[in-house]
This record gives structure tokens, sequence and C-alpha cells, in this order.
């Protein structure tokens, strides 16, 4: 190989340890890796931006849209009340669960209709008195199946099909092709669910049961009125910096003042809820001025309209990762107050401001109404939800957002326009028929995912042009031994290896070219390993890392990684097998 082929070979094997191993987004990851290859002159300006303008890059931003109108109308919330009911048993709950949720992400991206889904099954299994954590990574696992039926499932199958309909414009793909083998994979995955994966499922506590009774985790005192106490502010009257201790909440006259500030002033019988551990009481009964409550009832318990009660599950982009929460000013920045910390399904004890967040740790948090929908979209956060709240009501427009997407896909499907247009035009009206607000459109917009694809192509163009496709393809075969078969099963090992442990846009990008240097050579239809690409970069049930929506149910659902690893192992295994076998035969060689 060359010079050149030689440096874009280091930088991308560099780029894959860098997003498994450090906290540095994959956005900014791939995004340096351009920087370095553009500064050393193996890619010009036009390739390293090339990606920018790539239709399938425009039309997963268009669909983001498409989807947020969706969510926003309550489209998926309309489902859902309608399909859940009231099954018998622990394997009816788990069909009526993962049958629709595979169905919508055929069509709509996967982590809004996890993110719609999990609270409300949360709700649901409770009501069944059904674990939860029994039914979560199946939900995770059904949407990433559900995804490979046609080319709107998931971003990475657009993605691909740009690149192959860029590389060979004499192939093209229609929205249901992929359905030969995605419909098949489906059915063997959700089967294996139902009959082996939920046996697999860990036999332990999530956090339903980790935050269930607030005294394992709050004190609750009150302001004596004859006390020296009374007209003092918080900060005055020393309950600021407690060093096991927060104060969340005031209950003062049926009303609550939450998020206490420092300047709060006390009166004669607020009852205040601390957080922290119980050792905390110790230091509080030296306050003089403070008495126990007398009130049998957790605060907690009761519904204030000033306040909510929610769950967040931590992300891996998330600012405080790593540092404590005492440290992090975790209050002032978000406007919630901590209440407790859950990771692996056991609530964390100790001194509540010296834990360390961790990705995927659940909070509980005492916040203001305006919170949910200020962070649902968040970075920080993967996951936010009402504890207790139920499924947000079907809107009037929920109608009209599923028609537009209807109309979409057959637009798409019958040729009358492509799919970039049919995207474009389905977010305008969208957007048009007040289905989504401009804001919100805005917000539904994953940037990291979209910054991650665009550079992704460059990063795929550089291995293209400086020949270093062509020489890791020939190490390839010569491993390959020369054989199509072989080929296909190693590239789809290479790219869901690696998707498991980085994003799946990333690892199907870079190795598009890969495979494709490696067909030429050979002499074959590249077509079987476009779609082995596509399915591959899908296959990411091994690891929470590995897809989104599997770090959003860890938390919940109390699992930890070696769980993914005992149900989701034979699944990749499994679906890894039937993509194999078929692909080959609608897609010959």
């Amino acid at each position: 190989m060359s010079l050149d082929a030689w440096i874009t070979f280091i930088v991308a094997s560099a780029v894959f340890p860098l997003m498994a191993l450090t906290r540095l987004g994959p956005d900014m990851v791939l995004m340096a890796a351009l920087v370095v290859l553009l500064t050393l002159g193996v890619i010009d300006t036009d390739q390293a931006l090339g990606g920018f303008s790539n239709s399938g890059l425009f039309t997963v931003a268009f669909l983001y849209v498409l989807v947020a109108s969706i969510r926003e109308t309550g489209g998926i919330d309309l489902i859902i009340r309608y399909v859940l009911g009231r099954p018998r048993g622990e394997r009816g709950a788990l069909v009526r669960l993962i049958l629709p949720v595979a169905v919508v992400s055929g069509f709509l991206n996967n982590t809004p209709v996890v993110a719609t889904f999990l609270p409300a099954v949360v709700s649901w299994s409770r009501r069944l008195g059904v674990s939860p954590r029994r039914l979560l990574m199946p939900l995770s696992f059904a949407s990433i199946l559900g995804g490979t039926i046609t080319l709107l499932g998931t971003s990475t199958n657009l993605v691909v099909h740009s690149l192959m309909v860029e590389r060979y414009p004499e192939l093209d793909m229609g929205l249901f092709d992929l359905a030969w083998v995605g419909v098949p994979v489906a059915v063997v995955g959700l089967v294996y669910l139902v009959l082996v994966g939920h046996k697999l499922m860990p036999d332990r506590r999530g956090t339903d049961q980790a935050f269930a009774n607030p005294r394992e985790f709050t004190i609750e005192m009150e302001v004596d009125p004859a006390g020296p106490l009374v007209d003092q502010t918080v900060e005055q009257a020393g309950l600021r910096h407690l060093g096991e201790l927060f104060l969340v909440e005031i209950e003062r006259e049926g009303n609550v003042v939450s998020v206490v500030g420092p300047g709060e002033q006390l009166k004669g019988g607020d009852r205040l809820v601390f957080a922290g551990t119980s050792d905390g009481a110790v230091d509080l009964q030296q306050f003089r001025g403070l008495v126990p409550s007398r009130h049998g009832e957790s605060n907690l318990t009761k519904d204030f309209k000033e306040r909510r009660l929610v769950e967040a599950v931590v992300s891996e982009q998330c600012q405080f990762i790593g540092q404590r929460i005492r440290d992090g000013h975790f209050r002032t920045l978000y406007g919630a107050a901590v209440l407790a910390v859950c990771r692996g399904g056991e609530r964390v004890a100790g001194n509540l401001g010296q834990i360390r967040l961790q990705p995927a740790d659940v909070l509980l948090l005492e916040t203001r109404p305006a919170f949910v929908e200020r962070h649902r979209q968040s970075r920080d956060f993967l996951l936010v939800s009402q504890v207790n709240g139920a499924a947000r009501p079907a809107h009037e427009r929920a109608l009209r957002a599923w028609g537009i997407l209807v109309a979409v896909i057959v637009l798409a499907t019958t040729g009358l326009m492509s799919m970039v247009n049919a995207a474009m035009l389905g977010a305008a009206a969208a957007l048009l028929s007040g289905c989504v607000g401009v804001g919100a459109a805005r917000r539904g917009m994953d940037t990291q995912v979209l910054l991650t694809i665009a550079a992704s192509f460059g990063l795929g163009a550089a291995l293209e042009s400086s020949g270093a496709a062509t020489g890791v393809a020939g190490a390839l075969l010569a491993v390959c031994g020369g054989s199509p078969w072989t080929l296909l099963a190693g590239t789809y090992v290479v790219v869901a290896l690696l998707t498991s442990m980085v994003t799946n846009n990333a690892a199907a990008v870079i190795t598009f070219p890969i495979a494709m240097a490696a067909a030429e050579s050979l002499g074959v239809n590249p077509m079987p390993y476009v779609v082995v690409v596509m399915f591959a970069a899908s296959a990411s049930f091994m690891t929470p890392i590995g897809y989104q929506t599997n770090l959003m149910v860890m938390g919940p659902g109390g699992y930890r990684v070696i769980d993914f690893l005992r149900v989701g192992g034979p699944l990749n295994v499994v679906t890894g097998l039937v993509v194999l076998w078929l692909t080959p035969m609608v897609w010959p060689f």
C-alpha cells in the first residue's frame, strides 16, 4: 500500500478503540479523524465534506422530523393504548409487546419508539404483576429486529443504500426489498425471545423495586413553630451544606416548594424532606428547632402540581459522568434534586453526594413540571419519564401524522418520488399541518447521529481514494481463501463485532468500501455484501453500548453487561445464520 493508504489505515484503526474506550462522542472522534487526514493531504476538502451533501444523510434528517410529528401528536401512544391490553401470563405479555414494537420499528427510528414504550411498559407490567426486567430487554431487541425489515427501519439502512447507489448507479433497492430477509430474521428473532430468551432473563430487581419505598432514602423533619429556625433562610439555618443529606422539598400548608434554594425562608410547621442516608438523621436531630415528622405517609407519595418525580437514565454523553453529584452542581444546572441512584437493579447506598455517575445509571429526581419537556431530548439523558406517569393520550392530530408517514411510504415504494424527495415532502407536510412545531422538529433531530454519518462518509472516501480499502480487502480475501461464501461470513462477523463496540453507522460506512473492494476483486455481485453490511450493523444484541436502545433499558431493567451477552449472544448467532443463509438465495453471487 502507498503512504496515504497506510496513514488512512492507521487513522481508521484508531477510530474504533477511541469510540469504544473513551468518553469522546463518535461524531467528535470521526471529525478529528477527518481533520488529521485533511491536514496530511490524504483527502481534499470536497472528499472530507462530501458526506454533508449525501442524499442518505438528508433522508435521515427529514425522517427525524416525521418521527417527531408522530411522537408529539401521541401517535405511538395510540398504539400502546389499544394493543397492550391485559394478556394472560408473562409469555402472553411478551407477545403483546414485541409484535407491535417490531412492526412500528420497521417504519420509525428505534430510539423514540423505545422511549415512548418504556414508561408505559413499566406501568403496564406493574398492573399485570410481571417484573419490568422480563420485558424491557425484549422491547429493545424487538425494535432492533423490526428495524431490519425496511429501508426506513434504521438510519444505517438508508446510509448504506445511498453509498451503494452512489457507487453502483445501476443498482437500487425498493423500500421493502429487505423484507425478503428482514421478515424471516425478525420472525426467528421474536420466536427466540418468546421461547428461549425470556428463560435467560435475570432474576434481579429493577428500579421499580429499588425506588419503591421512599422511607429508605429520605428523611422528613418539621420546623418547630416555637423554635429558633422560624423566619431563617435555608442557608442561615445551616441546612444548605449538610454532610450526607440534601434538602429537596418543603411542604407548607398543602403546597410544596420543590428544588429548594438557599434563600428560601422557613416557616413554623414546614415539613422538610431530605434525601440521603439514615445516618444523616443523627445530624438533623442536633438542630434546635427541627423535630421528627409526625406524619406516617411519605411526602413523596403525595401528588403536588408544583413538582414531579422523574426517572432519568444517564447517557454516555452526560457531562457529569465520573463526577460526584455534589461536585457537579447537578441541581443548579438542571433545576432538579437527586433523590436516589439505581445501578444494576440496586439502589446505590452510602453518601448520595459522593456517588460518581456512570452511563445507564437511573436517577430518581424531584423536579418542576417543565423539566420533562425541557430535557426529554437532552444528550445528557437517554430517557426522561415521569414516575407513575400514564402514557400521554392520543391527540386529534395523531392519525394525520400517521397518514403523512403512510403517504411517504407509498410515494417512495411506487417510484413516484425518490426516498429523499418523499421524506422532504413528508417533513414539510408535518410542519405545515401542525403535527409538529419547528422547535420540536429541531429537537427531534439527533445531530450527533447526523454528524457521525457525515464524518463517516469522509473517512470511507479516504479509505477508497487512498487505496487502503483495496489493500485491506486483499488481506481479507487471503484469509477467506477467495471464497464468496467465506467472505460473506467474514464480512458479517467483522461488522457485527464492530457495531457491538461502536456506533452502527460508523461501523457500516467505514467497512462498506472494504467489503465492496473485496467483492469486486472476486468479480461477484456486490449486492449480497451490501445487504450483509446492513444486517450486521443492526445486529447489536450482545452489549448495552452497541445500540442506544439497549443502554436505555439497561438501568430501568436492572441489567448488567453479562445479561446482554447471555440473552443477546445466542440471538446474534441465530439471526446471523438466517442472514447468511437467505441473502445469497435472494441476491445470488
